[in-house]
């Protein structure tokens, strides 16, 4: 026997786990997947604090914070260990290939909340020379052998990349003993939150290296040292700047990117600026009615609490399709526009009903005392100064609209 749900929500990490306990808090049969054996996803290794100030208003563990979550859920449906092979939609509801501990299992639903997260960049992805030996290892790897299993991945470590998680675990490796060398970013501004950078570089005399990479990997069987180049404005390797500096390991923090293969199979289109679906202010694909997405599936976010916050907006608009699932049609809706010195907004479009929805966007480059602005047609509805304007730090603004047309995000 088939069984029906409202609600599917794939990803039991913090978006997905918020998106369950919303769509359940507002009516919807909701069953959460996930492909690994527990719930709480990245958050179960990400043990320093920092997390909930906005949700909680609490300074919280990584386990502490998806705990919160775990235990709202507790009550939902939820299949551990399982894995989707495919998923079709088929007159609207959509139907589901299962491979369980338990065996095949195929189950359907009324609409779909893609919470699948995001997966890090490796050392092929971005093209490093050298050979392959041991000792290379993406933050987030680093830091489950460090958390989770209790190993240290090296004595002696560079760190490429200079993103938040690479941040942290430049810390974590220095409290554990490990002599970590310096932070290298390929850009000329950091790519991590200041806060990192002054907690967990400055902190410990961590020295930061902008415009400079790793061009090479030395070593056969372990990794006996780096190639450092050094890069000019438009990211290019000015020659004769290579440095050799002798190491052990090599940390890579280099970008994170939304898994949206399941979103891919549906045929919805992926925003290139984002890698995640486009949607609309409900949070649903503007290809596929009924396909909600959440979380960093949809966009790479800098707080958890913005992770969870998208979670809960998609699954309270998911039960209420659910609910109007014969009377659901497609609403008019106005695209958001990005303009000067804007990197991506999301949602990249608006209902023509809606009155307020919550916008995030991040800027290019940074940039000072800068106004943002936004438009309808020519008319400015919303207007902010900001003190500084920075890539790593999204931004998010609640807009009040009225029947809008044409809506466009600036910064002058």
């Amino acid at each position: 026997m088939i069984k029906m749900y409202d609600v599917v929500v794939i990803g039991g990490g913090p978006a997905g786990l918020a998106a369950a306990v919303s769509a359940e808090k507002n009516g919807a049969k909701t069953l959460i997947i996930e492909r690994e054996n527990k719930i709480g996803g990245i958050l179960k290794q990400c043990i320093h604090d920092g997390f909930g100030l906005l949700k909680f208003h609490e300074k919280l563990s990584g386990p502490e914070y998806a705990y919160r979550y775990i235990e709202m859920a507790k009550n939902i449906e939820t299949l551990t260990s399982t894995f989707v092979t495919s998923v079709k939609k088929i007159n609207d509801t959509f139907h589901f290939n299962l491979v369980t501990k338990d065996g095949l299992l195929k189950v359907t639903s009324k609409s779909l909340i893609l919470s699948t997260g995001c997966r890090e960049r490796t050392a092929k992805q971005i093209f490093i020379h050298g050979t392959r030996p041991a000792g290379v290892y993406t933050a987030g790897t680093a830091q489950y052998f460090v958390n989770i299993m209790g190993y240290l991945p090296g004595k002696k470590t560079v760190i490429l990349g200079s993103g938040d998680i690479g941040l942290i675990m430049a810390r974590r490796l220095t409290l554990e003993g490990a002599e970590v060398l310096g932070v290298y970013e390929a850009k000329s501004t950091p790519s991590g939150l200041q806060r990192n950078i002054a907690q967990c570089l400055d902190d410990f005399n961590i020295p930061l290296h902008l415009s400079k990479t790793v061009t090479k990997v030395l070593g056969t069987e372990r990794v006996e040292g780096v190639i450092v180049s050094s890069l000019d404005e438009t990211m290019k390797i000015l020659p004769n700047t290579e440095e050799f500096i002798e190491c052990d390991s090599l940390i890579l923090s280099v970008g994170l990117i939304p898994e949206n293969e399941v979103a891919e199979s549906l045929n919805i289109t992926l925003d290139p600026s984002t890698k995640g679906p486009y949607v609309d202010d409900f949070l649903m694909s503007v290809d596929s009615k009924g396909v909600f997405s959440c979380g960093n599936a949809l966009h790479v976010n800098d707080l958890v609490d913005y992770v969870s916050e998208s979670g809960e907006i998609a699954g309270k608009n998911a039960a209420n399709y659910s609910k109007n699932f014969e009377k659901n049609s497609i609403k008019e809706k106005v695209s958001i526009k990005k303009g000067n010195n804007i990197l991506y907004v999301v949602p990249q479009y608006v209902s023509k009903e809606s009155k307020e929805f919550i916008l995030y966007f991040r800027v290019n480059k940074v940039m000072k005392n800068k106004t943002v602005i936004i438009k309808d047609t020519e008319n400015i509805i919303f207007k902010k100064k900001y003190l500084f304007l920075k890539p790593p730090e999204m931004e998010k603004i609640v807009l009040k609209i009225n029947n809008p047309s044409q809506l466009k995000l600036e910064v002058i």
